[in-house]
């Protein structure tokens, strides 16, 4: 037996039959409900210019009425006309002939002969070639021609640089008066060159001694005590040659005087 859907129409012999299709009524359109809000604010904010353009305008006069040739543009008065500049000579008569028959008697062939020999040869211009088909181009422009040699102020120093360095200058000497100044409050004493060698001799010395004691260790390190001893002299020859190190990079050392 079939279960019959509860939802779909029930079966019927009346449905076999063809009926007419009708069309299903469209719902109501939507309507906001803020729209009667919405059109009183347009309302009360709405200007009259923003439509209809000002609410008030000047009513031309009935006097100032529009007359003929009012909108014209006014001339400036009539000038006489001067001609100032220096005239062309007159274009000759038909009558009037060329002087005829004037020959020079200069040797224009040996003239030009005697001016390229007595002239200076022409140099030729500088070029350079940059690529193999031979192209060529002007050197003078190219920026090859160390022109810059030829300066009045070649190779001074310019004088912002020396401006510059004199104001590290005085910079390095206030922060030095500083810290001179801050060493004295803090009662800091400096290392003396001496002091500071002896120093560094002693430390030395006292890792040898520590790296002899450490090289004179047991091969075979099987017990804890010397497990402890191994890694307390690999601590003081670690600490050692970290002093060392600070000695012989800085070469000026502030100690300060215990109280």
């Amino acid at each position: 037996m079939v279960a019959m859907d509860p939802t779909g129409p029930s079966e019927s012999i009346y449905n076999l039959i063809p009926s007419d299709w009708k069309e299903p009524p469209q719902p109501p359109r939507y309507v906001s409900i803020f729209k009667a809000t919405v059109k009183d604010d347009m309302q009360k904010f709405k200007t009259a210019m923003k439509t209809m353009g000002p609410a008030k305008l000047e009513v031309p006069s009935p006097k100032d009425f529009l007359k003929k040739h009012s909108k014209e543009k006014i001339l400036p008065p009539k000038k006489k006309f001067e001609w100032n500049e220096r005239r062309k000579p007159p274009v000759p008569l038909r009558t009037e002939h060329p002087v005829m028959g004037i020959q020079s008697e200069k040797n224009f062939i040996n003239t030009n002969a005697a001016d390229v020999i007595m002239g200076v040869a022409k140099k030729p211009k500088p070029i350079y070639v940059d690529k193999r088909t031979g192209d060529k181009h002007d050197l003078e422009t190219s920026g090859l021609v160390p022109k810059y040699i030829n300066k009045k102020d070649y190779g001074v120093t310019p004088e912002y640089i020396c401006k510059r360095n004199e104001e590290v200058k005085k910079a390095q000497e206030e922060y030095d008066n500083y810290i001179q100044e801050n060493l004295r409050k803090a009662a800091m004493k400096r290392l003396s060159d001496e002091e500071r060698e002896a120093v560094l001799q002693g430390l030395k010395k006292n890792w040898e001694e520590v790296h002899k004691e450490f090289q004179s260790l047991s091969v075979f390190i099987d017990s804890i005590p010397k497990k402890i001893r191994k890694q307390k002299l690999e601590e003081e020859m670690k600490q050692l040659e970290h002093d060392i190190g600070v000695l012989e990079k800085h070469k000026v050392i502030y100690i300060a005087n215990k109280k």
